[in-house]
């Protein structure tokens, strides 16, 4: 998955690394709520895995702290760079479990090219190719999709008049200078990045109206217009909201879509199979909303993974006060 990447102050980023370090997080001290009625995990052992970025942090303390909630024992080894780190964890079972994004699953773990315009249908083509190729099992998936995007401040959008990405193809053929792009080198190099976008939506941007950046600077970038009017986001990324973005509609449903999803060894999931009933109400309660909120908390008000998890996870009921 392309990394949504944390801006912290200097001394809230030791607090972070310090608090999501892999596999010395103490357990969190949650009580049982709606969770452990879904299913008992008591005397379960189970280790729980996640990316390096703001989301995954959350998600990653998240699920350590439902499973808790019913009763397992969990490690954690959330923070770990990269998506080929974390996979190769859990295939060779250094972890158990982690969320995965499915258009992560399909391109980069198994290796497809072909695009699958419908959620559900890449969701159930990526779990049944995986489960049957590698056992691992994918549990049902959220309805956040963590997908590419590209946004402009409300500001430049309703000036240029511009709300979908084939009006911001038609001003980038009519008026390069005002459809200037930032992007992050990864968007930059990926066929579901900025070379399929351009095909997809018929247009080319000259390389003088295209800027690459540090993936955490174009979202102040693009909300004061400079260099960039327009640049790549990520959608469940809580800066839209704080900074009053407006993400352009894909209306040709170019961009893959990126549902996370429990990813599970399949041996781990049939030994404890409570796991799934624990997981699936918190699955289903992630929406882009949800996320951009949880992401907010963290990357925009300075607040820890594992305090946002916990109050999202009381909130809701699913664990107790």
């Amino acid at each position: 998955m392309r990394k949504t990447s944390t801006i912290v102050t200097a001394a809230f980023a030791g607090a972070v690394l310090a608090g999501c370090s892999l596999g010395d997080a103490p357990p969190s001290d949650v009580s049982a709520g709606s969770l452990a009625e879904a299913g008992d995990l008591s005397g379960v052992e189970v280790t729980v895995g996640g990316k390096e970025f703001t989301e995954q942090l959350i998600l990653c303390e998240v699920t350590a702290q439902a499973l808790e909630s019913a009763g397992a024992k969990v490690e954690r080894s959330c923070g770990m760079s990269g998506s080929s780190t974390v996979r190769s964890a859990l295939t060779s079972g250094d972890v158990d479990l982690y969320w995965e994004y499915t258009g992560t699953g399909w391109i980069t773990h198994l290796g497809e090219t072909k695009a699958i315009a419908d959620p559900t249908e890449l969701y159930q083509t990526v779990a049944e190719a995986d489960e049957k190729q590698n056992s691992i099992v994918w549990l049902e998936p959220s309805p956040a999709n963590n997908t590419y995007a590209v946004a402009a401040s409300k500001e430049q959008a309703d000036k240029l008049g511009v709300s979908t990405l084939s009006d911001y193809a038609k001003l980038a053929k009519s008026d390069a200078g005002a459809a200037d792009f930032c992007g992050a080198a990864e968007f930059f190099g990926r066929d579901d990045g900025w070379p399929g976008l351009q095909d997809a939506y018929g247009f080319k941007l000259p390389k003088g109206n295209v800027s690459e950046l540090a993936a955490g600077a174009i979202y102040n970038s693009i909300d004061k217009a400079k260099p960039c009017a327009f640049g790549e986001v990520f959608a469940t990324d809580g800066r839209i909201a704080a900074l009053d973005l407006v993400v352009l509609e894909d209306d040709k449903k170019f961009f893959t879509a990126y549902n996370p999803s429990v990813t599970i060894r399949k041996e781990a999931l049939d030994t404890n199979p409570a796991i799934a009933d624990v997981l699936a109400p918190v699955a289903e309660a992630l929406t882009d909303e949800t996320l951009q909120a949880l992401n907010a908390e963290v990357d925009v008000d300075g607040a820890t993974p594992e305090k946002t998890a916990k109050e999202w996870l009381t909130k809701e009921g699913f664990v107790g006060d």
